[in-house]
């Protein structure tokens, strides 16, 4: 089987993160989000990731020969000169999705995050003899997305209605489609989008099947969301009792430490908390509801929530970040400094309070 990840475009909601690498290499719980969903394609026998790119494909595909190697899986990218939305990308890549098998491929969209239930979506879509598969979600605020309205039994989907004002339904689009080869005759090459031009298309002849996704399911493209997200993700490991996560006096909740990473005494530490390879925590420092990356030093008694430290910053002693600041690759906040949300360019150094969100440049 085959798969293609829409990569897209430079992650703009994600800044300044996305300053330093493409969207799907920031690192979500220790690992670049695109390896989440390329390891769930591995386990369930995808041979072939096809990557619909249009910014930095040469970054991408020299981060991940490495993995193709360990996961032994072949990665290709498949590059737009100019965005073509959400399904111009798939007529692009038509020659490296359709082979003599007729077998269907799996779309998915890069900022997704779920338990990916591959599997069940094979079954599901063998089962109802249709065209297209897409997984649905289920949403307390529908009227924020376009609803997708089906038949309870079948799954069969009726129609789309796009932010409705009155309750049509709680179940929205989950980014994550199985598709027949056939499906790439009804896509032009141009700027196309797949949820409003081929979906409704192929709903209107009876042929595109919904399945409702089981357990959580997070779109995280942008700062709240990406926190609300590493939640859900680290809830989902403790519910399957994961020996990923950490245990100890000093932990409470659920908490990801990379085995390379110091932690000092007499520090407090979760719930929701993501610390990555080679950081070091000095003793004292208090973490809550943050992402800590890839080499990162946080010095004595220094407070942090609901914010992610990017790559090789420092956090000085006794300072204290929170309210979704966003400190870029190597930005070094001085001792005793307080940032209230924050969001600082890479190479910066804070030396005076940022005291209301504002973007540090």
């Amino acid at each position: 089987m085959k798969a293609l990840i829409l990569v897209g475009g430079f992650g703009t909601r994600l800044r300044p993160l996305t300053l330093s690498v493409p969207k799907p290499l920031v690192d979500f719980a220790n690992k670049p989000m695109i390896l989440h969903q390329i390891e769930a394609l591995k386990a369930i026998g995808v041979t072939e990731v096809v990557l619909a790119i249009n910014y930095q494909p040469e970054v991408m595909l020299n981060f991940l020969k490495d993995f193709e190697a360990k996961l032994e899986i072949k990665i290709t990218c498949s590059q737009e000169t100019e965005p073509l939305g959400t399904a111009g990308p798939l007529a692009l890549a038509r020659d490296k999705l359709i082979d003599k098998s007729g077998e269907p491929f799996f779309v998915l969209n890069s900022d997704v995050i779920s338990e990916y239930p591959l599997r069940e979506m094979i079954e599901f879509h063998k089962s109802h003899g249709g065209e297209a598969s897409i997984m649905v979600t289920k949403v307390d605020e529908p009227s924020k997305y376009g609803v997708v309205v089906t038949e309870e039994s079948t799954g069969k989907v009726e129609r789309f209605v796009e932010k409705p004002k009155l309750f049509v339904g709680n179940k929205i689009n989950a980014g994550i489609y199985l598709l027949n080869p056939s499906v790439l005759d009804r896509i032009q090459l141009r700027p196309t989008s797949i949820e409003k031009e081929v979906f409704p298309e192929i709903a209107a002849e009876g042929k595109l099947y919904a399945m409702v996704l089981p357990g959580f399911w997070m779109d995280i493209g942008q700062p709240r969301d990406y926190i609300t997200g590493l939640r859900l993700y680290l809830d989902s490991l403790r519910k399957k009792a994961s020996p990923k996560l950490a245990a100890g006096t000093h932990i409470i909740g659920n908490v990801l430490v990379d085995e390379t990473a110091k932690i000092g005494e007499g520090c407090l530490i979760g719930p929701d908390v993501a610390i990555g390879p080679g950081c070091v925590v000095e003793p004292g420092v208090r973490l809550s509801r943050c992402t800590v990356m890839r080499g990162v030093r946080i010095k004595k008694h220094a407070c942090i929530s609901s914010s992610i430290i990017g790559w090789h910053s420092t956090v000085g002693q006794w300072a204290r970040v929170e309210n979704m600041t966003i400190l870029g690759e190597d930005v070094h906040v001085c001792d005793e400094i307080y940032s209230n949300g924050g969001v600082v360019l890479p190479h910066k150094e804070i030396k005076s309070s940022i005291l209301k969100p504002e973007i540090v440049m």
